[in-house]
């Protein structure tokens, strides 16, 4: 297991800049072999912490994305109907019994993996990600719980597997629904916010090395007052260091000697029609006036 002061800066390896809460976090799931929920808004880089978390452990990352109306069957496994069928088509005529092809075609080469069979038959722990878990129903928690708490699952024409190793799960939530109690319950939790305007320019300068130190605190203090703009849909990370690329692919050092240049690139971070009509040049020449 990965001592507690060395995982930010293994993180840091992997790319992810984490503040010491969430490093905290990240060790207690491992020393608890808890499930970790992360809540926050979209674009705060939830997602990403699995990731950094998989390339930090050297293991597969298992990716569920969830949805309304997912069900079990979609997120365990899946019958190879289409190879069954064939199959029984092919002992036709053979003098098989019933209970032979049955035990043919219900065996493990036409069963397919789903995200949660997966994340349980691996020999080295995997990071399981439960992505946008709120998008989901309750039966779909309840059913998730049970699962975690057992690492195994019956299949009925093919029996009980238990788990090879124990997945190392990350559960993210935009809080589009509240999520019951029973399921914060049985996980650690940590509420990730939009970094401060130090940690965005980090991460501006460890995911684009050629980037000027300067620039980068320039984007990160005029995303950190935009967020502040009463927008509709606030710039996440990525939308950041997408902007931070393209103002320094276009030669901008300062970005107060560029305020056409600026605004005009407000694209790459304004993803709504009313958040770019808010943001009028006036707006952006108030904003770029602190950045500084």
């Amino acid at each position: 297991m990965i001592p507690r002061a060395a995982i930010a800066s293994q993180l840091a390896e992997a790319g992810y800049v984490a503040d010491r809460d969430l490093s905290t976090a990240l060790w207690m799931m491992d020393y608890l072999s808890r499930p970790l929920l992360i809540e926050g808004e979209a674009g705060v880089g939830k997602t990403e912490v699995a990731k950094a978390l998989a390339k930090v452990h050297d293991c597969e990352l298992i990716r569920m994305q969830c949805y309304e109306g997912l069900d079990a069957n979609s997120a365990l496994y899946e019958w190879n109907y289409q190879r069954q069928l064939l199959a029984i088509k092919a002992r036709e005529g053979s003098g098989a019994s019933v209970n032979e092809v049955e035990a043919q075609i219900f065996s493990e080469s036409y069963l397919m993996e789903r995200p949660l069979l997966a994340s349980i038959r691996r020999e080295k722990s995997p990071v399981l990600l439960v992505d946008e878990i709120d998008r989901s129903d309750e039966e779909f928690e309840a059913f998730l719980l049970e699962l975690l708490s057992d690492f195994q699952v019956t299949i009925p024409e093919f029996g009980t597997i238990s788990a090879r190793s124990i997945p190392r799960v990350v559960l993210t939530s935009n809080g589009t629904r509240e999520l019951s109690d029973a399921l914060r319950r049985r996980c650690l939790y940590h509420y990730l916010d939009f970094p401060d305007v130090d940690r965005e320019a980090a991460i501006i300068l460890l995911r684009l090395p050629h980037i000027d130190a300067s620039l980068a605190l320039q984007v990160a203090r005029m995303v950190g007052m935009l967020r502040k703009e009463d927008l509709r849909k606030n710039p996440g990370i990525a939308e950041t260091l997408d902007w931070a690329a393209t103002l320094a692919g276009l030669g901008v050092e300062d970005m107060r000697q560029a305020p056409e240049l600026v605004h005009d690139t407000l694209i790459a971070l304004l993803k709504t029609q009313e958040d770019r009509a808010r943001v009028t040049t006036e707006v952006a020449q108030r904003l770029l006036g602190k950045v500084a």
